[in-house]
């Protein structure tokens, strides 16, 4: 007997880390199932669990998924941005290609990365149809977890989606019923949103408490920098040793790289909008690990005119940048340290994407933006159908986080709506009201445990998994 085998490809640090979390419920469940169908005194040995290979990052590959690269160093978004990287795609693609006709995995699981996850998908039933014969012997299930989002751009693609996948595990709730509505012979299951299992502990909405800001008074002294003296560097110190009941400005700029070139300058010309406004706010930027967090460095490093810190020394906990005429602004620098910054945040202004959907969980007023290049943007905006780029307003089917997108995405209007937030905990509490019924539209926990349940009725109600190779 062989163990089944699955080839599993991520290519951002979100898919990276949704992967991995698939990986570990797929290996329980097969257990599980095995142990449940096994006659005999004797249970089975490990060799029957499933094994993983493929392509993905550090969370993927520390869940036991043999690795041939990671792929999550090359994430990028729109077309400029692939161009520029064309013949890296182009040679990692190759490889997985070979790899997966090399070792015929059992099943290819595409984790959401879907402008490369897409068209490997569609290779590889090309190329299975052009060497289709009567002695072929492999035609592996191929599996999509979280839908390209073709009800938002490009609707067509679904079609093409119909010929090539199996199955479709869908993580919100509207796709299955649009799905089922286009293309029928499309298996869709709804498994809900893995971000419901991953803060299980913490019930949806439960954030921050509000600081200071909560009155009018109470705004006012914090916002005139009461209690507070001019550090040695420039910036802005509790005297009072308080600090932790000072308002703070999450900046969220993304995980991909074009995305932080893009958001890390901006976001800081913000801050410092902020702060000649309300001088005693605290800013701290979030990474998603510690490569990104360098990365944010090196631009912001190259978007001020002096920025403070020690190259050699590390990582810093945080950083002071000269912003010309928006000053001085020191700002924090963590990684993977998300959920601990949303408790203790007022407000924060994050990139369109899976972030907005952390924020919306734990009930935390944002401010989405999103910038890109100037070919990108023209491109995208003849192709998107929604009226709203962050997942929140598109779930809610309004504007509950304000957008300021590309030629609107300036420190000034940016600036305005949060400090609006700041300055109106009336407006915050709305917010967090329309929030709460966002998640709660996600369903129950055990995403992960129904999308593994899933995959595994493939298999093993066809009694597959005793007879496949690997």
């Amino acid at each position: 007997m062989k163990p089944l085998t699955f080839m599993v490809i991520a290519g951002e640090p979100s898919g990276d880390f949704l992967g991995a979390e698939l990986v570990r419920q797929l290996r329980d469940e097969f257990t599980r199932r095995i142990l449940a169908g096994t006659a005999g005194p004797e249970p089975p040995s490990v060799f029957f669990a499933p094994r993983f290979f493929g392509a993905g990052g550090p969370h993927m590959a520390a869940a036991g998924v043999e690795l041939a690269f990671d792929l999550t160093l090359h994430a990028v978004v729109g077309v400029a941005d692939v161009l520029k990287q064309y013949g890296t795609f182009r040679r990692l693609f190759g490889q997985l290609l070979q790899l997966a006709f090399a070792r015929q995995p059992d099943a290819i699981i595409c984790v959401d990365f879907s402008g490369f996850n897409r068209p490997f998908a569609r290779a590889i039933r090309a190329r299975l149809d052009r060497q289709r014969s009567p002695f072929a012997n492999w035609y592996p299930r191929i599996i999509q977890y979280v839908s390209p989002q073709v009800w938002a751009s490009r609707p067509w693609r679904a079609r093409r989606m119909a010929q090539d996948l199996d199955l479709l595990l869908s993580i919100f709730p509207f796709e299955k019923e649009w799905f089922g509505r286009r293309v029928p012979r499309l298996r869709v299951e709804y498994v809900g949103h893995p971000i419901v299992d991953r803060h299980v502990s913490t019930p949806a909405g439960q954030g921050s408490s509000p600081p200071a800001g909560t009155s009018p008074d109470a705004a006012a002294r914090v916002k005139h920098g009461n209690g507070l003296k001019p550090a040695g560097d420039g910036a802005l110190s509790a005297s009072d040793g308080k600090a932790a009941r000072l308002p703070l400005v999450l900046l969220l700029p993304g995980s991909r790289v074009s995305e932080l070139r893009q958001h890390v300058p901006l976001m800081l010309k913000t801050a410092g909008a902020i702060g000649a406004d309300w001088p005693s706010t605290r800013f701290r930027m979030v990474l998603p690990d510690a490569r990104l967090a360098r990365l944010a460095l090196e631009v912001a490093a190259a978007a001020s005119r002096r920025l403070r810190y020690d190259r050699a020394a590390g990582l810093p906990s945080e950083f002071t940048a000269d912003l010309g005429r928006f000053g001085l602004r020191t700002v924090e620098v963590r990684h993977g340290q998300l959920v601990e910054a949303l408790h203790e945040a007022t407000v924060a202004i994050a990139s369109t994407g899976t972030v907005t959907m952390e924020c919306a969980y734990f009930g935390m007023p944002a401010v989405a933006i999103y910038k890109t290049l100037w070919s990108n943007y023209q491109i995208a905006r003849r192709l998107i159908l929604v009226r709203h780029l962050s997942m929140p307003n598109i779930l809610a089917g309004e504007r509950i986080y304000p957008e300021f997108i590309q030629h609107a995405a300036t420190p000034q209007n940016i600036a305005r709506e949060a400090l609006d937030l700041l300055e109106n905990p009336e407006r915050r509490d709305r917010m967090r009201v329309k929030l709460r019924q966002v998640i709660a539209s996600l369903g129950p926990p055990g995403a992960g445990l129904r999308a593994a349940r899933a995959v595994a009725d493939l298999f093993l109600r066809r009694r597959t998994w005793v007879a496949s190779g690997g």
